[in-house]
């Protein structure tokens, strides 16, 4: 495989690392993408990882249960922070060289991300983690993705999901639901399509970062979407 691209930002949710099991972490989930990631890092590939942690604790959820939301979201923070440690886990035991960096200070579980230290990791061929989001609440993973695609120079913002890209509505609710392969940004904003939060589409559109949203679920995809199949949808 020729990757079509160099140097990605690959967003997982935490709720895909459940797979069938409702919650928690399903290793036999984990190790199907530590095999996916590590494949196209074998390939020469740059890979950042930013996951999420709703399959642990969602900080806004908790706020509708009586949180305080920051400490919510700062629970929700350390929920990536674990989900992180299983990938570097898995892609280490899969014989592949990972790093966990985190956006708050949590020596020795993770060094303090800075992009400098992401880009000489990257540039090392090790797969950098980047946990703990944006490091402040009232923020996504998806704004943390965003966000750290920019700083990183990535080529590309990959959202990985477990729908095989955008539709014009959710396709497992509506059977009618049509998918698009290509959309731009104000597409998004003009047809209320909420792949992602508004502070983290927004965020792509200003400093021109492309997102691909595919299906990771399935084994493979990562590498035909690198390939350049035609899968998924791009919104640029």
């Amino acid at each position: 495989m020729t990757p079509k691209y160099k140097r990605i930002l690959l967003k997982l949710s935490g709720e895909s690392l459940m797979g069938h099991q409702g919650h928690g972490i399903d290793p036999e989930r984990l190790a199907s993408y530590a095999e996916q990631i590590g494949a196209v890092a074998d390939s020469g590939v740059e890979v950042a990882i930013v996951i999420g942690g709703g399959n642990i604790f969602r900080g806004l959820s908790g706020a509708a249960k009586g949180f305080d939301r920051v400490k919510g979201d700062q629970m929700g923070m350390l929920a990536t922070v674990i989900n992180s440690l299983a990938l570097s886990s898995a892609l280490e035991t899969a014989g592949h060289r990972a790093r966990v960096l985190t956006s708050i200070g949590m020596f020795p579980i993770g060094e303090h991300y800075s992009p400098m230290r992401a880009k000489e990791c990257l540039a090392a061929g090790e797969i950098v983690i980047v946990a703990g989001g944006t490091g402040n609440p009232f923020f996504t993973t998806d704004t943390a993705s965003a966000l750290r695609a920019v700083e990183l120079g990535t080529e590309v913002m990959l959202k990985g999901t477990r729908v095989d890209g955008i539709y014009t509505a959710d396709p497992e609710k509506d059977p009618t639901a049509t998918k698009f392969d290509k959309m731009t940004y104000d597409e998004i904003y003009n047809r209320g399509l909420r792949i992602m939060d508004l502070t983290a589409t927004t965020l792509c559109r200003e400093n021109g970062m492309k997102i691909l949203v595919f299906d990771m679920d399935t084994p493979g995809n990562l590498e035909r979407v690198l390939g350049g199949e035609n899968i998924g949808t791009l919104v640029y």
